[in-house]
């Protein structure tokens, strides 16, 4: 017999095989001796009494061997002499793009302005001990994406638009905990991903693909409303009929050069603001309601929503144990994003609290057209970097002081590596985004109390939330509405947010390439 309950254990108990084997076996009504096996199905914490408890699924053989599992089989094949897809980018959505051709029969010759996971390392330890940036390579720039070090995360609520699960497998085939199949929200950590990206690549070129680094799409070659191949900033065409583009949310030169040949796009509403750090301690004792944390327990994390002057108000990219990280791609700006190491535990929990912006907000600036959620951005980022003073330094205020419109005399340590700079918040953001910040902050220390205190920090900005340039394409084939063979992909376009959810349309991009191939 198998049966599929669900236990509800303390955390010490869960780490306990035997007192799992005993507490499903109680739920099933059988003697623990009849327990032949278990297979976990999903795991998650429930904080919302004082005692934090692990909820666990299982598939639970009683008096019969329990299944093997199927082992994942990618269906990878030999594609060294197969026709040929260009794409544009090495984040998730070029990744599992060019895997996915792969099993389709078809060989991705991925091109990649950064560089590979090792030598990238290099220009992130300059941004952290130099405040230098190189506009090729660096946290958004370069193999794996933004992702590869920006924490890993592989929650999403993608399920409609693609496999979830083939996504999480392929991960784990590349060296992922087997966790991630089934933990609620699922993490890797910015430790881990550099290898399982470099597990990727060798496994892409071991099948005949090709990824080619220091490599930046400069040109677009059209002939009438088709693409015919693309330029490099060496000079060097590439022949092609088939370009997916996932160049990810922080290309601006390639939404300047797409604006500039009449390809159509069209400014997108985004979402801007600060990260918050706390110490993790207060996280942990507001949310899992105690004096210290259970060891046996995850670092606490939060997700926290407001509307607030008709805006709507929300935390992002929760990074337990975590880390504030540099995340400019250009010299003269200023942004920061969050990462967390795969045990998440640092002693600081940092978020993105952001505000939403649209084209109203724009106009009040100048900015109009298709381009001008991205002027906006811009113009955010660089005042941020002219009142923090160079070299990456960020402006920063205590919480409380904040919303007095006080500068703080003083900072708490803060994880930010190039260092911050004590200043006023509101001389950065915009009225309408800072207002609706100052609100939202109380707001959020009346829902999980704790939260407002002035040993958190705010430090700004946090504006790569999502692309402010959406591509526009057809739902039906992907494509361009205007250009044929142009699938626009991934966040860069528009379309996705995060690591799973540019996985997902990375593989839907290519099933359409191949299909349009097979129509041509």
């Amino acid at each position: 017999m198998v049966k599929t309950v669900s236990i509800s254990l303390l955390p010490l108990q869960a780490a306990d095989e035997q007192v799992v084997r005993t507490h499903l076996a109680g739920e099933c009504g059988v003697a623990a001796g009849k327990i032949t096996g278990y297979q976990i199905q999903k795991r998650s914490i429930d904080a919302r009494q004082k005692q934090a408890k692990i909820v666990l699924q299982a598939e639970v053989y009683i008096d019969e061997p329990p299944k093997e599992q199927p082992k994942f089989d990618p269906e990878l094949r030999d594609v060294t002499h197969a026709p040929q897809v260009v794409i544009a980018g090495a984040g998730p959505a070029g990744l599992f793009a060019a895997l996915r051709l792969i099993t389709l029969g078809i060989k991705p010759i991925i091109i990649e302005r950064g560089k590979d996971v090792r030598n990238r390392r290099r220009d992130l330890a300059a941004m952290n001990k130099e405040g230098v940036v190189n506009p090729e390579s660096n946290y958004c720039f370069g193999e794996g994406g933004a992702g590869t070090y920006s924490d890993g995360k592989l929650y999403t609520r993608s399920t409609k638009r693609g496999n979830v699960l083939r996504i999480l497998q392929l991960f784990h085939h590349f060296g992922a905990e087997q966790e991630i199949l089934y933990d609620a929200h699922p993490h890797i950590g910015t430790n881990k991903l550099p290898q399982i990206i470099t597990a990727m690549r060798e496994q892409i070129i071991a099948c005949g693909g090709q990824i080619l680094f220091d490599t930046k799409l400069s040109d677009i070659v059209l002939a009438g409303d088709a693409i015919k191949g693309i330029v490099t900033a060496d000079g060097n065409t590439i022949d092609c009929e088939t370009l997916i583009l996932a160049t990810g949310h922080s290309a601006r030169d390639v939404f300047t050069l797409l604006h500039n040949k009449q390809i159509i796009v069209e400014s997108k509403p985004f979402a801007l603001g600060v990260r918050i750090e706390h110490p993790q301690l207060i996280i942990d004792q507001v949310q899992y309601h105690c004096t210290a944390r259970d060891p046996f327990l995850p670092p606490a994390s939060y997700s926290l929503v407001a509307q607030e002057n008709g805006r709507g108000v929300f935390s992002f990219c929760m990074c337990p144990g975590g880390i504030i990280a540099p995340a400019a791609t250009a010299p003269g700006e200023v942004v920061v994003n969050g990462w967390s190491p795969s045990k998440r535990n640092n002693p600081y929990a940092n978020s993105g609290t952001v505000v939403a912006v649209d084209e109203r907000d724009f106009a009040k600036y100048g900015f109009t057209g298709p381009l001008a959620a991205m002027h906006y951005q811009q113009m955010v980022e660089q005042k941020a970097y002219s009142i923090g003073g160079g070299k990456l330094v960020a402006p920063a205020q205590r919480m409380a002081d904040f919303t007095n419109d006080k500068v703080s005399t003083s900072l708490p340590g803060c994880s930010y590596l190039p260092g911050l700079h004590s200043a006023a918040i509101n001389e950065v953001l915009p009225k309408e985004v800072n207002d609706a910040l100052k609100k939202a902050v109380k707001d959020f220390g009346k829902k999980m109390k704790g939260y407002f205190t002035n040993e958190a920090v705010l430090v700004a900005t946090e504006s790569r939330t999502s692309s402010p340039v959406r591509i526009p394409r057809d739902n039906d084939t992907l494509q361009h509405i205007q250009i044929k063979g142009l699938f626009p992909c991934a966040e860069g376009a528009g379309y996705a947010g995060g690591i799973v959810s540019a996985a997902i349309d990375g593989e839907r991009c290519a099933e359409a390439a191949v299909a349009m191939m097979k129509g041509r």
